[in-house]
Parts: structure tokens; C-alpha cells; sequence
């Protein structure tokens, strides 16, 4: 146990420094990944051998390119697991007949879909941005008054126009009764405009930290009368509507009373070049690095405006640009995705029957901070490595790779026949040759000497020990052994 401890108290060190963006495994790692592997393990949730298969097959534009028409790619099996969770993309009026008033349970399935997608969804691309998308439009889930419409949201305004033009998104967000409910427009009125939607549809929406307090109360006058009505859906309300000529960032409107000139001023906002450069910096900072080189913020917010603000075009330059290609080793795994990544690479799978794995995996997130949707405040999880790089969140993560190897929680995860023979088919003729293949099969590339050694000594073994199919202490070690090659610092890259 103290040897584990010792490794454990090292790879979580190596971890931060990762983090931070330097070290020697940082360095070592940053070369593993390159061409369509770099890609499948940026544009996915976590490579799998299926997944690196394909893409070396089609390459990387190829590739690319089946991922950008999700509706092409065969679904069934995780379109049968969210079968199981029939509130997660419900309408309000269905979670209303359904559930009674201020009920959790519609937040607790579209939380569980939300880790059943990104774990086994063949539409990863999709899944990927769609997530980037809740997180950039963010509300929180549990949150106060969303009971009933946040499912229908995630739906109707995320889903939808996931691929489609961000103007159609920010529009339709701007009519969404959990957006006008979880930001308090609902609750503007003509005598008291209230102002948050307002500074956030600026602020964290579009154009940033560029607006005038002036232009907040403008857009809040300009944005009352947008509602809900008494059955939970959205409703344009003149009677709250506080009129008058409105000028804000350089848009100007007679303010009457009608949604046209709200809805103008989110395709103005839209298509502000503001917006463009902050949509375009989140991307990069989501898939490229925690730093965004600046050459390819600008290309990207060029892509943007030139095609009105849709967004495959803007993934397509992304991931096909030399700045993403030269970024591997530069984004570190958050806890979800490590999760997730864990779940993928051994090859595990949802449960037969109901929801108890799903609830665990949910529940363990909940515990490192990073359950889907949850972030309390309206600007959405941070992306970069230093907000996770604390000591707790690392043995959590320790903790899942051990329970998840060993399948001692969930235990209803579904799981290969043999787990040695699924991640390292034949048997290397050394104990260090067998990390090396754990390693590549599990991490891209194989772990630094030093990491290698680390792992060994926790089975009292050296890399030069040999190994035969009838080491008996095999079978008990393996687990722990890959467990290990996942805390490394080398598995915490994407």
C-alpha cells in the first residue's frame, strides 16, 4: 500500500505539472498522438479501438466528414439505452402530465442521458459540440423553476441547431421558457425591467465584456415582454413590454412593442465580430489548447462570419488546421471526460437492463464537481486544466480507474470476457514489455521509463522480469496494473 501511495502522491504531482503545461511527462506525452489519432482523441470522448480503426481507414477528412452528418451514422444501440430515460428530451407539456410540480426526476434522466451519450454514442463529433454548446448557453440542472421546460431545452434549442447556425440557436434560446426563466426575464415587467438575461446574452452569449452599462439597460428594456405563460411556454406578454428607441453595441430599434426587435438584436448580436472571435476562442480552447493560438482564433472567427454564423464550417477548419495538428499534448482531461475516456477505452458497456450503472457513474461525477449540466453559475464548466488540478479530484479519479478495471462498482457495466486478452491480445514476453502494450492500447503511446517502473513496483516486478502465461501472480496484479497505467499523467491528456 505505501508503494501505491508513493506512485499515487508522484503521478498526482506529474499530474499538475501537466496541468500547467510543462514537465517531463507532459513533453513525452505530447508527441503520442498524431494525425487521425490526434483527432480521435480531440473530436471524441475518448478513442476507442473501433473508433482509430475507422478513422485510420477514412482519414482524417474522411472521417471528419461522416462525424459532421450524424444523422448518417447508426445509432440504435445508445438510442435503445436513452429509451430507458424517456424525460430527457421531453416537451414541457409531457414532463408536466408526467411528473408533479418542482419533481427532479427530469433533471436526474437528462443528467444520466448526458453520460450515456458521450460513453457510447457513435455520434461523437455530435455529442462533443453539443456539449460545448450546453456549456457555452448554460443552464443548470437542478436549478430553480427549469423542472419543467430544461429537458425540452436541451432539445429544442442545444440539440437542434447543434450543427446549424448559432444565430438560429441564440434565437431560439432567447424564446425558451428555461433561458427566460433561469436568467429572470420572465419576471421583467414594464415597471422594472430586470437585467440579467440581458448582461449575460452579452456578456457570456456573444459579444463579452465590450458592452456599456447604458446598453444593459437598454437590452433589458428591449427584451421585456419575452415570457412564459401560465402552461409553461413562451409567450410574448406587450403588457410587460417597456417601449421606447434603444440604441446598444451600434444596434438601434424603435423598441415596439413585438418579439421582431428582440430577435434582431440576436442576429446582430450574432453576427457582432465580438461574438465571432469569442465563439471562436472557446472552440479552440475546448479542442485545441487551454492557451488558443491566436492565428487560429482569428481564422476560425473568419470561417464564422464568412458562412453567417454556422458552425460545421468552423469544425471543419478547426480540426483540419496545422494549429490543431502541431496542439497534441495540450489539452488535459477534465473528470468527466476521464471518466468517460476510462469507460471507452477497457471496452465497457451499459448495463442490460434499467438505470443503477448510469445513476453510479452520474453520482460519481456529482462527487468530483463535473456532473453533466449541474454548474450552478450561468457561465458553464471552466475547460482549462488548472480549475481540475487539485489533489481530491485526482484520487477520485484513481479511485473510478480501480473500480471500473477490477468492475467492482458499477458492477452492472457489461464487460470483455477477459479484460487481459481484450487490451493486450498476446502475452509479452517481459512485465515491462506488458506495460509498454497496456500503455499504447489504453494511452496512445507508451509511459515514460520512470512511470513504467512506478507501475511495476506496485506487483514487485521490474520492466526487465519476464512473463509467461503461467505467472500466477498475473491475474491477481493485472487490474491494478492498468488502473495504474491509467493515473498516469499520460492517460490525463486528451
Amino acid at each position: 500500500m505505501t508503494t501505491r501511495r508513493t506512485l499515487l502522491a508522484a503521478a498526482g504531482a506529474a499530474t499538475v505539472a501537466v496541468a500547467a503545461g510543462g514537465g517531463v511527462a507532459h513533453a513525452a506525452a505530447a508527441g503520442a498522438g498524431t494525425g487521425t489519432d490526434h483527432l480521435v482523441r480531440r473530436a471524441t470522448f475518448g478513442p476507442t479501438p473501433a473508433t482509430l480503426a475507422e478513422a485510420a481507414s477514412l482519414g482524417v477528412s474522411g472521417w471528419l466528414e461522416k462525424q459532421l452528418a450524424p444523422e448518417k451514422i447508426n445509432d440504435a444501440a445508445c438510442d435503445d439505452l436513452l429509451a430507458r430515460l424517456p424525460l430527457a428530451g421531453a416537451s414541457i407539456a409531457t414532463v408536466r402530465a408526467k411528473l408533479p410540480v418542482h419533481s427532479y426526476d427530469a433533471f436526474k434522466q437528462l443528467g444520466r442521458a448526458g453520460v450515456a451519450r458521450a460513453a457510447w454514442s457513435n455520434r461523437q463529433l455530435f455529442e462533443n459540440v453539443a456539449a460545448f454548446w450546453a456549456n457555452h448557453l448554460h443552464i443548470a440542472a437542478p436549478s430553480s423553476g427549469v423542472w419543467d421546460s430544461r429537458a425540452d431545452y436541451d432539445a429544442q434549442v442545444i440539440r437542434k441547431h447543434t450543427f446549424g447556425k448559432f444565430a438560429d440557436m441564440l434565437k431560439a434560446s432567447m424564446r425558451h421558457p428555461a433561458m427566460l426563466t433561469y436568467l429572470d426575464n420572465r419576471s421583467s415587467t414594464r415597471s422594472h425591467p430586470n437585467e440579467n438575461y440581458a448582461r449575460e446574452l452579452m456578456e457570456l452569449h456573444t459579444v463579452g465584456l465590450v458592452y456599456t452599462e447604458d446598453d444593459v439597460q437598454a437590452a433589458a428594456r428591449l427584451l421585456s415582454g419575452l415570457t412564459v405563460a401560465k402552461d409553461g411556454t413562451y409567450v410574448y406578454d406587450a403588457a410587460k413590454h417597456l417601449g421606447g428607441a434603444v440604441k446598444i453595441l451600434g444596434f438601434s430599434s424603435a423598441n415596439g412593442a413585438n418579439e421582431a426587435a428582440p430577435l434582431a438584436f440576436a442576429d446582430y448580436l450574432a453576427r457582432h465580430p465580438s461574438t465571432a472571435a469569442r465563439i471562436a476562442t472557446k472552440l479552440c480552447v475546448r479542442f485545441v489548447a487551454d492557451e488558443p493560438p491566436a492565428s487560429l482564433v482569428a481564422k476560425l472567427a473568419k470561417v464564422y462570419l464568412d458562412n453567417d454564423t454556422a458552425i460545421k464550417p468552423v469544425i471543419r477548419a478547426l480540426f483540419t488546421s496545422p494549429e490543431f495538428a502541431a496542439s497534441a499534448g495540450k489539452k488535459t482531461r477534465t473528470p468527466f471526460e476521464d471518466l468517460v475516456a476510462t469507460i471507452r477505452t477497457l471496452g465497457l458497456g451499459p448495463e442490460k437492463t434499467g438505470t443503477k450503472a448510469l445513476d453510479a457513474l452520474y453520482n460519481a461525477l456529482v462527487d468530483a464537481g463535473h456532473a453533466p449540466y449541474r454548474w450552478g453559475p450561468p457561465n458553464g464548466y471552466p475547460d482549462v486544466a488548472v480549475a481540475w488540478a487539485s489533489p481530491s479530484v485526482f484520487l477520485l479519479k484513481c479511485n473510478w480507474h480501480l473500480n471500473l478495471t477490477t468492475g467492482w462498482y458499477p458492477t452492472q457495466l457489461t464487460r470483455p470476457a477477459d479484460l487481459r486478452k481484450a487490451l493486450v491480445p498476446t502475452l509479452p514476453a517481459s512485465y515491462g514489455a506488458l506495460i509498454d502494450a497496456l500503455a499504447t492500447r489504453l494511452t496512445g503511446g507508451k509511459l515514460p521509463a520512470a512511470h513504467t517502473a512506478a507501475v511495476l513496483s506496485v506487483a514487485g516486478k521490474l520492466p526487465t522480469s519476464p512473463l509467461t502465461s503461467s505467472d500466477k501472480s498475473l491475474a491477481g496484479s493485472f487490474p491494478y496494473l492498468v488502473a495504474l497505467v491509467l493515473d498516469s499523467p499520460t492517460f490525463q491528456l486528451r
